[in-house]
């Protein structure tokens, strides 16, 4: 474990209690400089390890609720005209304002409840992380990173995501229920809120920036990238599947591998941080025939399948 890091993963587990590896996993997805999509029902923390997440790596947070009824505009920002003024001498002008989108760590909830318009405007912003409205290209800050948040086993007036939109996603995690110990803690405690707002950054911005640095130059061997070849040659042999992997996942798999192997100590990947990140990259990108997400059994015997070289 990098010692520097390890207070953040600290913080966070004293709040989302019971999820040390789900934590890890965030983590590492945001040290890869990637998105999160957080799949899972209502009232298990999806939204206490987005603010939590923000609060603990002292990052601007901001939440949307998408709504079947939110414009881009809502969510980028508008120019709104500026009439002139006599009295401040200033010529009439267009003034930009932004959107919530402008922050560095932005939770889009339940972003399968939006219409496929909005969903689209998020396109340009998690891939190049900047939106373009009236010609002109505004970044936004820096680090940014989206966690969006749906529930698969609600479909009633919702617009599921398109293959375009899941793959700018780097991982796709579940928190699922927690385990009976943390369970019991917090409904004896009922300190949630509390714990939340007492939460407070251990890190400056410009060290996370040199973090997502030191992991995108870990070491990887041509035998670790023979073996993502191999595991993306294996998806696109698989008959029961509507596709294969895409080269865009095969360096998404790499990104995660790094950062999971950076947060372990390591400065070199290793096949076991390929098979440990492999699950939560390929699973919300591969599809069956019969349109239905891969199952955590067909992953597992997808990256079985393959040996080492």
């Amino acid at each position: 474990m990098q010692a520097l890091f390890e207070p953040v993963l600290t913080q966070i587990n004293q709040i989302v209690l019971g999820k040390a590896e789900t934590v890890q996993l965030a983590c590492a997805c945001l040290l890869a400089g990637g998105h999160l999509l957080l799949e899972d029902r209502p009232g298990v923390g999806k939204t206490t390890l987005a603010h939590t997440l923000a609060k603990a790596l002292g990052l601007e947070f901001k939440r949307v609720q998408f709504t079947n009824d939110l414009l881009p505009a809502d969510l980028l920002g508008i120019s709104i005209y500026e009439p002139p003024s006599v009295q401040e001498g200033t010529k009439g002008q267009f003034i930009f304002h932004p959107g919530p989108a402008f922050t560095q760590v932005l939770l889009a909830d339940e972003i399968n409840r939006a219409t496929p318009k909005t969903q689209s405007a998020m396109l340009e912003l998690m891939e190049e992380q900047q939106v373009t409205i009236d010609g002109q290209a505004r970044p936004v800050p820096q680090p940014f990173f989206v966690i969006a948040t749906q529930n698969p086993q609600d479909s009633v007036g919702t617009f599921a995501l398109p293959e375009s939109q899941l793959d700018r996603f780097l991982m796709r995690l579940s928190l699922g229920y927690p385990d009976r110990a943390a369970e019991r803690l917090l409904l004896a405690e009922q300190r949630g809120r509390e714990r939340l707002s007492s939460a407070t950054g251990v890190l400056s911005t410009a060290t996370l920036l040199a973090f997502q640095q030191q992991v995108r130059e870990q070491y990887v061997s041509p035998a670790i990238l023979d073996y993502v070849q191999d595991l993306l040659a294996a998806s696109r042999a698989q008959a029961d599947l509507l596709q294969g992997l895409s080269p865009r996942a095969g360096l998404a798999l790499l990104q995660a591998a790094r950062a999971w192997s950076w947060l372990a100590g390591r400065d070199h990947v290793q096949p076991e941080d390929i098979q440990m990140v492999f699950p939560y990259v390929a699973g919300h990108r591969l599809h069956t025939r019969q349109g239905q997400q891969i199952s955590a059994t067909q992953l597992r015997q997808l990256w079985q399948g393959v040996s080492l070289a």
